[in-house]
């Protein structure tokens, strides 16, 4: 299968006066297209931080994040900002809704950020509301939502614009156990009919165990399990 992401030699250090913290220190990763890899670690590990760095959301200190052979580290903020919107879903533990939009207008939000004329933003929104089973909550506000529908609306608006690669951190992590399991399954089969490259963090080893691959974070590095 052909590779999506491609990471060389990552390093992330947090420097406080003369005191640093390493995060990573030459940390490799490779992503089939098409691949679903869960990545699981102790809490502190890194977990969150890897994601941020591979969405582009922090730059790391070295090393290289490729998709498809464009290497992201050096892409200014404008085309950061483009790459993101085009190419990478994220998924976050906290659904990071508008609450003043309804369901619908958070969906939307993506495509109008990225020029989308406001027609065809409400049209990929229905559609993607429909996808994760909330054809008829569109428009209502997030706040009126429960706590896996606001999940769901994350995930519908992650998606909106058909990104190629779908980074989700925790998504199940403040939900109920019966609730958690109906949002994993919805990823992973949006995930499949999509045939999206997906890297899940999850503290869930069930989840993880039904990915194609597990990688546990230890000390910077990424160990198959």
């Amino acid at each position: 299968m052909a590779e999506a992401v491609r990471i060389e030699k990552l390093s992330k250090i947090y420097r406080s006066g003369e005191q640093q913290l390493a995060i990573f220190r030459g940390l490799d990763l490779s992503v089939a297209a098409g691949e679903m890899v869960a990545v699981i670690g102790e809490s502190g590990a890194g977990k969150s931080t890897l994601l941020h760095l591979m969405a582009g959301l922090d730059q790391p200190t070295s090393g290289a994040i490729f998709y498809n052979d464009q290497n992201i580290s050096r892409f200014s903020e404008p085309q950061l900002s483009r790459f993101r919107n085009r190419e990478i879903g994220y998924v976050w533990q906290q659904h990071h809704l508008l609450p003043e939009f309804t369901a619908m207008e958070n969906v939307m939000m993506p495509l109008l950020i990225g020029g989308s004329p406001r027609g065809a933003a409400e049209n990929a929104a229905t559609a993607g509301l429909s996808e994760v089973g909330l054809a008829a909550r569109g428009h209502h506000r997030a706040g009126e939502l429960s706590g896996g529908e606001q999940q769901r609306v994350a995930i519908a608006r992650a998606l909106v614009a058909n990104p190629s690669v779908l980074l989700a951190d925790e998504p199940t992590g403040n939900l109920d156990e019966k609730t958690a399991d109906a949002i994993f399954r919805l990823v992973a089969q949006l995930q499949s009919r999509r045939s999206l490259t997906c890297v899940l963090v999850t503290h869930n080893l069930r989840f993880a165990g039904e990915c194609g691959r597990i990688l546990r974070l230890e000390e910077g590095v990424l160990l198959p399990t």
